[in-house]
């Protein structure tokens, strides 16, 4: 019996290798990745976890921790325009490769930047170091360039305030279904067109309304990106007029950060119920639900439809679920402000989309990078080698083999249950700001926490379940 546990085991851990090699070059192809008894036993911790925070957590002394911040050194921070001047230089290079390299996505370097470092990478980065994008993203140098030749820096017109964030919002959803949905979104020739259309028309907006309008309203890797750094462990302080890095623990800058607007939630739901849709949309309870032999999957042409309709169901069920928990709990209170508060609690949502992100491309991730590094050092694939990693072998044994498979089960397991009990905390707390009493915080907060024990488990679920396509 043990010999056939290893087998399954091993075989498991191959196919889970083997898709994730091809995650957004082509479709996936592994069956069962994180054992069951995984999620059901990760089920059961975050219930216990949750009702361990929600009855004996001592709010006033969280309070004080997150209130703690370690001085680390003074920082000078000059150069950021030519940072991202650089990295907008960068980015018309991949550009050009995606166009003239390589239509294989594995070894042309656009698709691999743009799905692997980018979106996974950077996404991840932001949530721990702080806002790295501010520095690295392609549009304020050139933005600042025209405004030290006469642009106005607000703009020539001004953004209508009645939008709020819901152009990020559909941006988001356009990105969102180019990803999950179109026929070929990690096509080098494609993708080059979508990344240049889109920074072109960034571009526009940042000179006809302004550089910080437009980031805050309308620019989604922006304002995603900050959103995910509110949570990381590192923060820019002033004491003395002298800008300092300091430390402290996660969701420490949460403090005094404002209510979330209706289209502000959203945006945020969004993120994370397109990611697990992503996961999902793998899965043979998916694939069935819309008619799908998962073993013989015809390809994405076949099932767009089935795919946008699952992405905005997804969005609407997520949205309706929050809401509907945060008005619940309101009512549980004797609060009538509920719409105040869900967009103070909606910032507690952020451990859990970062978790989940992790989770979801750590397999993929750990593949696609080397295959990056190679692609990188040989862009057009003229024999170059820039870096010195053209010859670069990916390793794919960092996810096979029982111990590598055990290593990724557990790092996801422990990120989801670790984001869900961070956003418990948070949420808590937040409640506790709002209400200023911990009976009724308590209260107030128990339709979101199951609402979030539920997300848990679907969240580790989609880890265990069996996929194809």
């Amino acid at each position: 019996m043990k010999d056939t546990g290893r087998s399954v085991l091993a075989g498991a851990a191959l196919c889970c290798s083997a898709g994730a090699a091809w995650a957004h070059a082509s479709e996936r192809g592994y069956v069962l990745l994180l054992p069951t008894d995984y999620y059901l036993f990760g089920g059961m911790l975050a219930v216990a976890l949750s009702f361990l925070v929600l009855v004996f957590l001592p709010v006033w002394g969280l309070e004080r921790l997150l209130a703690r911040r370690v001085a680390l050194f003074p920082v000078a921070l000059e150069g950021r325009a030519v940072a991202s001047t650089v990295s907008f230089v960068l980015l018309a290079g991949l550009v050009f490769a995606g166009f003239s390299g390589s239509r294989d996505p594995l070894s042309n370097p656009l698709p691999l930047v743009i799905w692997t470092l980018l979106w996974v990478g950077v996404t991840v980065l932001q949530g721990v170091l702080g806002n790295v994008w501010a520095w690295i993203n392609p549009w304020y140098g050139p933005w600042r360039l025209l405004v030290r030749f006469g642009v106005p820096e607000d703009g020539v017109r001004g953004l209508p305030c009645v939008l709020r964030q819901w152009p990020a919002f559909l941006t988001l959803f356009g990105f969102a279904w180019f990803e999950l949905v179109y026929l070929a979104p990690a096509d080098p020739e494609r993708l080059a067109m979508v990344v240049s259309l889109y920074w072109c028309f960034t571009y526009a907006g940042m000179i006809i309304y302004g550089y910080e309008p437009w980031i805050r309203r309308v620019e989604f890797l922006t304002l995603f990106f900050g959103m995910l750094s509110r949570l990381s462990f590192f923060a820019l302080s002033e004491p003395n007029g002298r800008q300092k890095l300091t430390l402290g623990l996660p969701g420490h800058k949460l403090d005094g950060a404002m209510a979330l607007s209706l289209s502000g939630m959203a945006f945020l739901l969004l993120a994370l119920s397109s990611v697990s849709f992503d996961g999902l949309k793998h899965t043979f309870f998916w694939l069935d639900l819309i008619g799908i032999n998962p073993l013989e999957f015809p390809g994405r042409s076949a099932v767009v439809g089935a795919s946008s309709f699952g992405l905005v169901a997804m969005f609407g069920l997520l949205f309706s679920g929050f809401m509907g928990a945060v008005w619940l709990g309101c009512r549980l209170a004797r609060e009538g402000d509920w719409l105040k508060l869900a967009g103070h609690l909606a910032w507690s949502i952020i451990p859990i989309a970062l978790a989940y992100h992790f989770s979801h491309y750590l397999v993929s991730f750990t593949i696609n990078s080397q295959y990056a590094l190679a692609a990188l050092s040989d862009p057009l694939m003229r024999g170059w080698n820039l870096f010195g990693t053209a010859g670069l072998h990916v390793q794919a044994g960092a996810t096979l083999g029982a111990q590598s498979a055990w290593i990724i089960w557990n790092a996801q397991a422990f990120a989801i249950i670790g984001g869900h009990v961070l956003a418990v905390v948070l949420s808590h707390l937040i409640a506790y700001r709002h209400f200023g009493s911990a009976q009724r915080a308590t209260m107030s907060q128990i339709p979101l926490a199951v609402l979030m024990v539920g997300y848990t488990v679907f969240g580790l679920w989609l880890l265990s379940a069996p996929t194809a396509g």
